[in-house]
């Protein structure tokens, strides 16, 4: 617990603000340190009656957040300012007013956005939080330091959340894994994207994340020597050869370790590479590629490349502005290694993303990845008809990690997202293109709008005037941009049938002697479940609705009277309104923890499906938008994007102790294939463990054997003791669980 000290505080924030200047410094001249003292001296007047949730001063926070800033991002003056201030408005008395007089536009307008984002995670309608965020990604297009200086904000609350509450934790965690750590990505902040997304994992999952931290640290020493041993002969010719460079190992991090063992379904112990081998050279811009490449020919020399893992990221760089060369080499010991090669231009936009890039972009006339993206996000914010939450989905669509490069028949070079499709391209060349596409030629075969690119293709659009974007376009794009369009499109292509598709209805209704109103019509949409009404009355005209279904709601009742039918299945039903809304009042006066208990008669809540809990697991309780409240595992997917969106309606959740009831869970067995093998898996969960099973499914193929089970498990507990009594069977090779259903 803290306690607080004025003295020792007092001299804490006096070193924390020198080592700021020590950072900052190291940047660039500090002859605008009087500004920063100013910006200092305001930070500290304006928060000095304000503590964290840890109980420490609050002035430690944009202290922290201005190093960030300068020190680990790399931004100048103006940044470290604005990063000084970021919560001075929303949290004192001071006015923006105030701060353009003290310090100018530029400062008011980078502290505006920054107010204005702190508005964004805290509200409680969905909406309106979606609302808001598209707000902020206006002041990135406005001014980009914006969201760095966010991301520096938000680094600094992940590293110090062990103070906060648990669901806050699970709020604030899913946020940065959904959108945080991509956008770092996004922005080429290599490490703060991986810093993001381990301490994510450490609050989503603390068990497997202080399982593989562990380990890596055990394995320390032996890795050291490995690499040190690995290096040798490469130092020593580079040496030889007169370069300037330095060789450094670096470990992967913890959550991209738990990823591949994820992905591939295989223990820490069989991830090979952990680390990876960084070449940095010093060397003039123009002779980079060259001395890339020379590093390469000597690394090759001493041990055998693997052809398929070569990446050349130099030739293309990275849509992020990544630049440098990859291969996995294999070692005199039998294990493959990743070197990466760099020159110290392209390490340091690696590390530092967006603020190095724009350093180094003087004298640069292309555009870089990163510029054409901005461009693109720039596109998306203008359209007036862009809903809040379609962009948040659209916007993550665009944080893309892997790309592909396809070629235009005239040779031109397009990045996309992996799984982009003939359309996706035809939309990034020109909307009208994509608007009029029927088809395409890639590597001069025909293909449909739909066929899937991959690296390497050249891609030749096929257009027809009388063409018009179709609803089931938006099935098989994947690019933020080719949706945005084509929502576009069929919201002006409905349009032009609005009025006549409303007079039609009218007709209709007039027949049906019933009056045409807006009410009216809103309960007919539901009816039908529309949610555009254009799109309805478009419907209409294509002969799509059709006479009988609105004499069909006109009719709907037992009396015959339609009328009736508008008060009753239309209205909710007052005890799901109640038990919400009931609910929730009662979280926010005193946040209690749901019990799960196994009275289903009673039950309030729904085991997800997407992850299927069962008692042991740590759990969440997710109220939905029919007032119903949906459990899930604190790591699963849906979750934590409902939570990064949604973070308000999180419950706290637990399970009882003395649970009887068994849950539907499913459990993976790999093996080699011997007589009686069905039996002995059959006694370990019938005999050992009187466990129900609902599905057995078993595949043989040359010797190996696949089985997939479902059965009835009442807690973790006795799911490991299976787990691990199965593989006591001498042909069993590995037992994993399963988090989805399978029927």
């Amino acid at each position: 617990m803290y306690i607080p000290n004025p003295e020792t505080e007092k001299k804490e924030i006096i070193n924390r603000y020198r080592n700021l200047l020590r950072v900052w410094s190291k940047r660039e001249k500090p002859v605008n340190k009087k500004l920063v003292r100013k910006a200092f001296n305001l930070a500290v007047d304006a928060h000095k009656d304000m503590r964290r949730k840890s109980g420490e001063p609050y002035i430690y926070h944009p202290l922290e957040v201005a190093r960030i800033s300068a020190g680990e991002i790399g931004l100048g003056t103006t940044s470290v300012i604005c990063a000084l201030l970021h919560d001075v408005v929303e949290d004192s008395e001071y006015t923006l007013a105030d701060i353009r007089s003290l310090f100018g536009d530029t400062v008011t307008r980078i502290i505006d956005g920054l107010t204005k984002i702190g508005e964004i995670f805290e509200n409680q309608s969905s909406s309106m939080q979606a609302e808001n965020f598209r707000k902020m990604m206006l002041t990135l297009s406005v001014d980009v330091r914006v969201i760095l200086i966010k991301l520096a904000d938000r680094l600094h609350n992940m590293r110090t959340l062990d103070a906060m509450p648990r669901d806050k934790q699970l709020k604030i965690a899913s946020e940065t894994l959904y959108m945080f750590a991509p956008l770092a990505n996004r922005l080429g902040l290599h490490a703060i994207k991986s810093e993001l997304e381990d301490l994510s994992l450490k609050f989503l999952e603390p068990e497997i994340f202080n399982t593989i931290y562990n380990k890596l640290e055990e394995s320390r020493p032996e890795r050291k020597r490995f690499i040190n041993k690995f290096i040798y002969p490469i130092k020593k010719d580079l040496a030889g050869k007169g370069m300037d460079f330095s060789i450094l190992g670096r470990e992967k991090s913890v959550f991209s370790i738990w990823e591949k063992m994820k992905k591939k379904e295989i223990p820490f112990e069989d991830v090979f590479d952990l680390f990876a081998i960084r070449v940095i050279i010093n060397t003039p811009p123009e002779h980079e590629k060259e001395q890339c490449w020379r590093v390469y020919s000597v690394i090759t020399d001493f041990y055998r490349p693997n052809q398929q893992r070569l990446r050349d990221w130099i030739s293309l760089p990275r849509a992020n502005g990544y630049e440098a060369l990859h291969t996995t080499v294999m070692s005199r010991t039998g294990r493959w290694v990743e070197v990466q090669i760099r020159t110290t231009r392209m390490d340091e936009i690696a590390e530092k993303g967006y603020a190095a890039h724009w350093k180094y972009k003087d004298g640069i006339d292309r555009e870089t990845g990163l510029d054409e993206w901005l461009s693109k996000i720039r596109e998306m914010l203008q359209s007036e008809d862009s809903d809040a939450l379609d962009f948040v989905d659209d916007f993550k669509l665009n944080l893309f990690s892997e790309e592909i490069f396809v070629y235009t028949p005239q040779g031109d070079l397009k990045n996309l997202p992996a799984g982009s499709t003939v359309l996706d391209f035809a939309y990034n060349i020109h909307s009208q293109i994509g608007n009029q596409a029927i088809g395409a030629k890639v590597n001069h075969d025909l293909v449909p709008l739909s066929h899937t690119l991959v690296s390497g293709d050249q891609v030749e659009v096929i257009v027809s005037q009388k063409q018009v974007p179709h609803e089931n376009w938006l099935d098989f794009v994947v690019t933020a941009r080719a949706k945005h369009r084509i929502k576009k499109a069929l919201k002006d292509e409905y349009r032009k049938y609005a009025d006549e598709g409303k007079q039609m209805l009218e007709n209709l209704f007039e027949q049906q002697k019933v009056e045409f109103s807006e009410g009216v019509v809103a309960r007919f949409m539901e009816y039908l479940e529309y949610q555009s009404i254009n799109k309805m009355y478009y419907d209409f005209v294509k002969g799509n609705i059709t006479p009988p279904k609105v004499k069909a709601f006109t009719q709907l009742s037992d009396k015959g009277s339609w009328l009736r039918f508008i008060g009753r299945p239309f209205s909710r039903s007052k005890n799901n309104i109640s038990v919400s809304q009931d609910l929730i009042e009662k979280m926010k006066q005193k946040p209690e923890t749901l019990v799960l208990s196994d009275n289903i008669e009673d039950i309030r809540y729904v085991i997800s499906k997407c992850c299927n809990p069962i008692p042991g697991d740590d759990v969440l309780g997710f109220m939905n938008r029919k007032g119903r409240i949906m459990i899930h595992r604190t790591n699963c997917p849906t979750a934590i994007q409902s939570m990064s969106s949604h973070g308000n309606n999180i419950i706290k959740a637990k399970w009882r102790t003395n649970e009887s009831i068994g849950f539907l869970t499913g459990i993976k067995i790999k093996g080699v294939d011997k007589k009686g093998l069905v039996k002995q898996i059959s006694e370990v969960i019938y005999d050992k463990h009187g466990l129900g099973i609902r599905s057995f499914h078993l595949n043989t193929h040359e010797g190996l054997t696949d089985a997939v089970i479902m059965l009835y498990i009442q807690n973790t507990k006795i799911l490991n003791q299976l787990i691990d009594d199965l593989k006591r069977i001498h042909e069993i090779q590995k037992v994993s669980r399963i988090d989805r259903t399978i029927v």
